[in-house]
């Protein structure tokens, strides 16, 4: 008494085939199931026992083996347990057979109905991919599914409707693809037109949301950084479909989507804790889960009072920034997750927050000044493109009647932006003029004359190095889209130099 059933196995957000097979014979009763299952897998046991006996099936005496093959790829999750009581069902012949072209997901309760299930989203692409014409998947996650087409996805409330599946006595409907509609962060009240006076840290977040550059703020406490950062997301161009299916897969395996937003269509932002650790940036466990990099993936990264954060916290973010992916690596697995990301970072000048201020006096020694800032290595110094200093508003800004331009005004010029530089990204392979390599970036960034002079004459005066010099490239090439200049010009690469002299002010000291 033997039988086969298909199921999807995510490592990460990539999913792979998984054959269920169920075989009983007589003998004294035990059920075991084998093929590196996890704890969750192991516990299907008796939700799969309960469930089929309430949905009127009878569940086997004797000897039961489950196997999850292949043997040597670990399973976790409860999204096995569909196949595995449709698997035994069919063994017990109290089923139909199930075609290899179908796959089953999802978790069953005691009695017997399918409830909402991790990582269904990123395993019904996987499966579609992998060839399956037909995913049975809950009814609970029927939205997250109904977000992609031609998956061939089905929903079932209860194992009983995936056996009349089988059996052909009532067929499940295919999904119906719901068509998306991306949603602007600007909904959310936070509006730049809220921001009063800070003309060069605005014109900063648009040169950022236009480019994809990383910033870093700096200045007294009250002067507005968190104001600031926490609109970028309203600035910028509206998520794709891509974009949103590719974060939504991060999201639906670390169990983030409900009912009410199975799907993200706005550019996340997430602004962890300062005592956030390693794993909590990064992700991790034994099976290693998403982290705060790759759940702000194709949005913001919001990092307030950046020194604070643990060092070695903050060091791992150096690979992400340059690679847009991060990878977690255990003694069982290694697991990639996407991670291209906007990082904004915003920080006081020292420990009481007033070195520098105008009015105030710092308290702060000179040693204590230098050691705050040096929590900030210069590695990671470097991998933040723009350094925009915010000093205190005077009170003549604050209490202005004139109305600041809103977010809305200043999205029309980035969009623009955007497409400008649309097709020399795309015949780079990437998205943005952040991510334009040394090669590409000297293609693209056309210089006349007169700018090609003016940076030679900064590059040796500064003793630029070759990386800083190409920041201030690709930096110079978005404020040349932004004012919509064919070659960049001699205001675009001063505009640019405006935002990388910073870290000679704070950290040459």
């Amino acid at each position: 008494m033997y039988a086969t059933v298909w199921s999807v196995g995510l490592t990460g957000i990539v999913g792979q085939r998984v054959k269920i097979e169920a075989d009983f014979t007589e003998g004294k009763s035990s059920f075991d199931i084998v093929g590196l299952p996890d704890a969750a897998v192991k516990e299907s046991k008796e939700r799969v026992r309960f469930a089929m006996q309430n949905s009127g099936f009878i569940f086997p005496e004797g000897k039961i083996t489950v196997n999850l093959a292949p043997a040597c790829v670990r399973k976790e999750g409860s999204a096995f347990d569909l196949a595995i009581c449709l698997a035994l069902t069919i063994a017990s012949g109290q089923a139909s057979p199930a075609s290899d072209d179908a796959a089953f997901l999802g978790e069953i309760s005691l009695n017997g109905e399918l409830v909402a299930t991790k990582g269904i989203l990123p395993a019904v692409i996987s499966a579609a991919e992998l060839g399956f014409k037909e995913i049975i998947i809950p009814a609970a996650n029927e939205s997250e599914a109904a977000a992609v087409k031609s998956t061939g996805a089905r929903a079932a409330h209860t194992v009983r409707d995936a056996v009349s599946h089988l059996s052909g006595k009532k067929p499940l409907q295919e999904i119906e693809y719901r068509p998306f509609e991306p949603t602007f962060f600007a909904d959310s009240g936070l509006d730049y037109a809220d921001v009063k006076g800070q003309i060069m840290a605005k014109r900063a977040m648009e040169i950022a949301a236009a480019g994809g550059h990383n910033v870093l703020l700096i200045g007294p406490p009250g002067s507005g950084k968190s104001m600031i950062a926490k609109r970028l997301p309203s600035i910028m161009p509206p998520i794709s479909y891509g974009e949103a299916i590719d974060t939504t897969k991060i999201y639906s395996v670390a169990g983030l989507l409900s009912k009410e937003r199975p799907v993200i269509t706005e550019r996340p932002f997430r602004s962890p804790h300062h005592t956030a650790t390693v794993a909590g940036l990064t992700g991790g466990g034994s099976v290693p889960r998403p982290g705060e990099i790759s759940l702000a993936h194709n949005g913001v990264l919001f990092l307030d009072e950046l020194p604070e954060f643990q060092k070695n916290a903050l060091e791992v973010l150096r690979q992400p920034l340059e690679d847009g992916k991060i990878t977690i690596a255990r003694a069982a697995l290694t697991v990639s997750y996407p991670s291209d990301i906007l990082v904004v970072a915003a920080m006081n000048p020292c420990r009481c927050g007033y070195y520098g201020h105008p009015t105030r006096k710092c308290v702060c020694t000179k040693d204590s000044v230098s050691n705050y800032l040096q929590r900030v290595s210069g590695p990671l110094l470097d991998r933040l493109d723009l350094h925009v200093e915010v000093p205190a508003s005077p009170f003549e800004e604050l209490s202005s009647k004139a109305s600041a331009e809103s977010s809305e005004s200043i999205r029309k010029r980035v969009i623009e932006a955007r497409e400008r530089s649309a097709e020399r990204c795309r015949a780079a392979g990437v998205h943005s003029n952040a991510r334009l390599s040394g090669k590409a970036l000297r293609e693209c960034a056309r210089l006349d004359t007169k700018s090609e002079e003016f940076l030679k004459s900064v590059f040796e005066k500064l003793s630029l190095t070759a990386r800083s010099y190409d920041k201030i490239l690709r930096i110079a090439l978005t404020v040349s889209d932004l004012n919509g200049n064919k070659e960049v010009t001699k205001a675009d690469i001063a505009e640019a130099l405006q935002y990388r002299s910073l870290d000679r002010k704070y950290w040459s000291r």
